[in-house]
């Protein structure tokens, strides 16, 4: 959508043909519904790829200001939180698919929807083809998304189109996901706290933050463990500091006050301060768990559960503005392409830069 509106914007012709029945329907389910479109805190840091470089230079064209200044010029108000998170003003992701549709129409770009392009070739021109049309054109974008959230139609099927051409994809995996552990805690499904969490590879730390910890049945979840499952491989040890604002000398001293589970009270939830307490047993297993809680990942919740995937057409594969090295005129933006971002906004930014690259090579053509 937002490579359309830099096309249309500048007089191209555009068409977009969209695989579902509606414009948008994973741009409307960010940020929890809220709309996370991008975040303050940009540069490639946080972002993984095969070519890092080639992803700093993409935001050194089009960062966050970027983004927001294409966001306002369609209406709205975009406003970055605490943490750097820029939301709409209203908090509501659909309003910025309304926005895009809105633009799209006032441009009069050509929507084709449950148009699922099966066949994408070239022969002077590229010719495309779905259930029930076709069409040619002088330039496509494919973003066509990777093999997260199936359920909004990225099944990964369209890696496809690309391979058609000599493309490669690195290997797949899902990321921004709920995480399955070892032992699985089940009894504490539910619980949620402000904790810290380490990631643990052979007793190396490859990544550490605090936030949001929720336990689920199998394992955990929350805003801080979609942000470890980026780093996070099978094996690894997740080790979580329950309590990461009281440090241990001052946790001893309330853990002296009471007897048995109740030692924990106002400390941790009542659910989470029993499976403790049985699983220690004195109080200074019970210091050392709330601090340094070690649980194996065995997993995660696959893509049907992921906000995004990890892998895809390696960057290698393109020029500086996301062409294919084997055919002139194809490009690609977002998700398909061998980058994907932390959890905060950044997934956003990268569709909203490629979309930009994409968009400002596509002009020439």
């Amino acid at each position: 959508m937002a490579c359309a509106v830099l096309l249309a914007r500048r007089g191209k012709s555009v068409t977009v043909l969209e695989r579902g029945d509606r414009l948008g329907r994973k741009l409307a389910a960010t940020g929890n519904g809220q709309g996370n479109v991008t975040n303050t805190a940009m540069d490639a840091s946080h972002y993984f790829s095969d070519d890092l470089e080639k992803v700093a230079g993409a935001l050194a064209r089009f960062s966050d200001r970027e983004t927001v200044c294409l966001l306002e010029s369609m209406g709205g108000v975009f406003l970055p939180d605490e943490r750097g998170r820029v939301y709409p003003a209203g908090r509501q992701a659909s309003a910025v698919c309304d926005l895009f549709r809105r633009e799209l129409a006032r441009l009069n770009v050509q929507i084709c929807l449950g148009a699922q392009v099966r066949e994408l070739s070239y022969d002077g021109q590229f010719r495309l083809r779905w259930d029930g049309g076709q069409m040619c054109a002088d330039a496509v974008v494919l973003a066509a998304g990777g093999k997260a959230s199936p359920h909004f139609g990225t099944d990964g099927t369209a890696y496809a189109l690309a391979r058609a051409f000599g493309h490669t994809v690195t290997p797949l995996s899902p990321a921004l996901v709920r995480l399955k552990t070892e032992p699985a805690m089940r009894e504490l499904k539910g619980i949620r706290v402000d904790g810290a969490l380490k990631v643990l590879r052979g007793g190396r730390e490859v990544f550490a933050g605090g936030g949001d910890i929720l336990f689920t049945e199998g394992g955990l979840s929350g805003d801080l463990v979609f942000r470890a499952s980026s780093y996070a491989k099978e094996g690894d040890v997740l080790e979580l500091d329950l309590l990461p604002r009281v440090e241990e000398e001052r946790l001893m001293r309330a853990l002296r006050s009471g007897t048995g589970a109740e030692k924990l009270l106002c400390l941790v939830p009542n659910g989470l301060g029993r499976a403790l307490w049985k699983r220690a047993g004195d109080d200074g297993a019970l210091c050392t768990l709330l601090k340094h809680f070690p649980l194996t990942m065995s997993g995660t919740y696959g893509f049907g559960e992921a906000q995004v995937t990890k892998g895809g057409i390696p960057l290698a594969e393109t020029d500086g503005n996301l062409q294919s090295v084997f055919r002139k005129g194809l490009f690609f933006a977002g998700e398909i392409l061998n980058t994907d971002g932390e959890c905060g906004g950044y997934n956003l930014q990268w569709a909203f830069t490629s979309a930009f690259l994409a968009a400002e090579g596509a002009l020439a053509c």
